[in-house]
């Protein structure tokens, strides 16, 4: 027996281990190269883990929301296929021979749910599921009728594990996003709910009337939460606001921006011009681009820009620009969308999401005038963007001063009091108003 030790991958340089959330196969299953083995999770980022060679499962070594070290054998796959594949068939699916096939057709009603058996009769022909295929469909609830109606775009038709996913996806569309229970009327009280990983604090005792709904947390969401609690009690917070005169940099992306898109073809925001005006601040305020440990102030020489992004599920994730001080203005337009890109469509890695330094959020994005985030730990501050807004200004003149429409939005800059005084917050946020302020309206991209 050839056996193929799995292990724990390592996704990213500062990954010490993931937890293992989902297993999609089992002990006995046949796999090929590239069927998703297990789900595993790195902080906010989920990863499929595809099995790198074909065989048989024959020993799970760890259970599903058991966290393991990286490089760590998780499972193992015989590999010996002529053994570990019967010879009524290929695995890969690309044929089965008629009468081997017959062997193992099921007779079914339409609304049967999808079984073990590994093919199924559906208009008078044969057709091959995988493993990793019958998982799903037995996880959701497929029946037979529903998986003989796909469409396969494998070999010969085969149905794919995007296939199933695909039209799972669709099926959900009409339906709600997250699972919701009602609260009979004549139960005041519900379970309790999952509990999430914080310092012990005291319990709030919550009151459920009849009606109500109750909403479980999902793992991020969890995430989430313990992060802001932990944060809030580590820094001691303090926020400082201003207002900035943006108007030459609205002027400046209104020239140039239908011709940025028919060039790079993809837009460019206010943002990229935000970042690069930050970078050059925090590289006058070294103190801003720190962290804390215990009595040590650690000043980074990296200036790695975390980018508060938020998800189509409602939560947020913050992805990071590495050396975003390496990068011109077209580099971090392009870096920027690209991270947004990849975090919307649940494309990140771990790695994508480590190693901030500093966290910047767009509240403009939602017509937000201004904000006081929460300082992404263990960093020592975090800048909120506001929304631009046309308001009237006083515009000194060689002249006199005069009343005139300006764009002007508000600046917010949450930063951490143990090692940060207010003189010093104040000054960064002033510093970075006046390189918005002082924008050259001429330049090119």
């Amino acid at each position: 027996m050839a056996q193929f030790e799995l292990l724990m991958p390592k996704l990213g340089e500062s990954i010490e281990e993931a937890t293992i959330t989902k297993w999609f196969v089992k002990v006995g299953d046949i796999v090929e190269d590239d069927d998703i083995l297990l789900e595993i999770a790195t902080d906010k980022v989920d990863s499929e883990i595809p099995s790198p060679v074909s065989g048989k499962i024959i020993k799970i070594l760890y259970k599903q929301d058991e966290s393991v070290p990286v490089q760590t054998v998780i499972a193992l796959i015989d590999t010996d296929i002529d053994k570990a594949i019967p010879d009524s068939g290929e695995v890969s699916g690309s044929h089965i021979t008629e009468e081997a096939a017959k062997e193992e057709i099921i007779k079914v009603t339409d609304e049967s749910p999808v079984s073990g058996q590994e093919t199924v009769q559906a208009d008078d022909s044969v057709r091959y599921y995988s493993p990793l295929v019958r998982k799903i469909a037995n996880q959701e609830g497929l029946t037979m009728t529903e998986l003989a109606s796909l469409e396969g775009t494998g070999l010969n038709g085969r149905v794919r594990k995007q296939d199933i996913l695909g039209y799972l996806e669709s099926r959900k569309e009409s339906a709600p996003e997250i699972r919701t229970e009602k609260v009979p009327v004549s139960e005041p009280a519900v379970g309790a709910p999952a509990t999430i990983a914080a310092p012990p604090k005291p319990r709030i005792s919550v009151s459920v009337s009849a009606g109500d709904e109750i909403i479980v947390m999902d793992r991020m969401r969890k995430l989430i939460a313990q992060h802001m609690v932990m944060s809030k009690q580590v820094s001691a917070h303090v926020t400082n606001m201003l207002e900035a005169d943006v108007t030459e940099i609205v002027l400046w992306r209104n020239r140039i921006k239908d011709e940025f898109l028919q060039r790079e073809k993809e837009k460019i925001t206010f943002l990229p011009v935000f970042l690069e005006a930050t970078i050059k601040t925090l590289k006058d305020f070294p103190m801003i681009n720190a962290s804390v440990d215990a009595d040590r102030i650690i000043l980074r020489k990296r200036i790695n820009l975390g980018i508060a992004v938020a998800l189509p599920t409602g939560n947020l994730i913050v992805p990071v620009i590495k050396d975003a001080d390496q990068f011109n203005l077209l580099g971090l337009t392009k870096a920027l969308n690209r991270i947004a890109d990849n975090a919307r469509n649940n494309k990140l890695g771990p790695d994508d999401i480590q190693g901030g330094t500093f966290t910047v959020s767009n509240f403009g994005t939602f017509r937000n005038s201004m904000g006081t985030p929460i300082i992404n730990q263990p960093q020592v501050a975090v800048l909120a963007i506001g929304a631009i807004e046309k308001k009237p200004a006083v515009i000194e003149t060689s002249t006199g001063d005069i009343i005139g429409i300006r764009h002007k939005m508000f600046l917010s800059l949450t930063y951490d009091h143990r090692i940060i005084d207010g003189a010093y917050g104040g000054s960064f946020l002033r510093k970075l108003a006046d390189y918005l302020e002082s924008f050259d309206s001429t330049r090119t991209i």
